[in-house]
């Protein structure tokens, strides 16, 4: 079908290699796309094998041209499901971890499966997906293989946006991309806060002797209070912003005593998107995924979008 959609801006790409999984990945980008009014870049990084075999065909003097089936595949796909904005085919050579970041300068996002073509089955989430995590120059989402597929047109409930806060330590850029998130999918955005309560002093000695030891008492009901409230004002003071600059939004703010993880995986079961931040600087200077996006991108039930931080001027 010939393409007489417009869009314009930085693209949404997506990574595929023809696995299920790449796909479904394609499916969401596709949509979201749509939705943000962005043309959609489909990339393929070409095998090993194909990549040597142009290599020397081009050393002959040869011309290095070798259909990429991949990507033959994926274009009779997307134009038998039709689509509403311009889709531009690009067949990349190199590693997948160097190639897919390079193509993705200046995105709008980095889409990409959860596991491609060899992963085990076992694991929920695979190398390339986790290196991308950590080095993708725009915000990755990470479309779990399990997850049921994404409904952007679905009820405000079942599409809702799902944003990790760290008030402390989660950077603008992270909680900017979920308001926006939430404002062109027209669903409500939750934020979870959680933070974790104190030992009591007493929970802290050591009994002399295993017959003594007893329970540890549970923390006293004023003192959890005060520390909700507490955690309320400070989320509270980092959202008011944001708010104000998405005023259509229905923000659901949510402060929680306990594990952070837990409780996005959890909430992601009936989630459209969940929202973390990738913050954590190794020593190297790199940005790492912290802990909290490490779990979910490995037990979400929904796509996860991880957010780099803006790049230092």
């Amino acid at each position: 079908m010939s393409d007489t959609s417009t869009a314009s801006g930085p693209p949404v790409v997506v990574g595929v290699d023809g696995s299920e999984h790449s796909l479904r990945a394609l499916e969401w980008a596709l949509s979201a796309a749509e939705h943000l009014g962005s043309p959609l870049v489909v990339a393929h990084v070409r095998s090993d094998a194909l990549q040597l075999g142009a290599a020397r065909i081009a050393s002959l003097g040869g011309s290095p041209e070798i259909p990429d089936t991949v990507v033959t595949a994926v274009r009779e796909r997307v134009e038998e499901r039709g689509h509403g904005v311009p889709v531009r085919y690009e067949s990349l050579d190199g590693s997948v971890t160097d190639a897919l970041p390079t193509a993705a300068r200046g995105a709008r996002l980095l889409v990409t499966g959860s596991r491609g073509h060899g992963g085990f089955a076992s694991l929920l989430l695979g190398s390339t997906s986790r290196t991308l995590a950590s080095t993708a120059p725009c915000p990755l989402v990470v479309v779990p293989h399990e997850a049921r597929a994404a409904v952007l047109e679905g009820g405000a409930e079942a599409g809702r946006v799902l944003l990790g806060l760290q008030t402390e330590e989660t950077p603008d850029e992270v909680i900017a991309f979920a308001f926006g998130a939430a404002h062109h999918r027209r669903v409500p955005l939750e934020v979870v806060t959680a933070f974790r309560v104190p030992p009591q002093p007493s929970a802290l000695m050591v009994s002399p002797a295993p017959a003594l030891q007893v329970p540890p008492p549970l923390p006293l009901a004023d003192e959890t209070e005060g520390l909700v409230r507490g955690a309320a004002r400070e989320q509270e003071e980092r959202l008011v912003p944001f708010a104000a600059r998405w005023p259509g939004v229905d923000l659901r703010p949510a402060v929680v005593p306990g594990d952070a993880a837990g409780r996005l995986v959890e909430g992601s079961r009936d989630a459209g998107l969940l929202v973390v931040g990738r913050h954590h600087r190794h020593r190297f200077g790199s940005l790492l995924i912290g802990s909290v996006a490490h779990a979910v991108l490995h037990h979400a039930h929904c796509p996860v979008a991880v957010v780099p931080p803006a790049l230092p001027a």
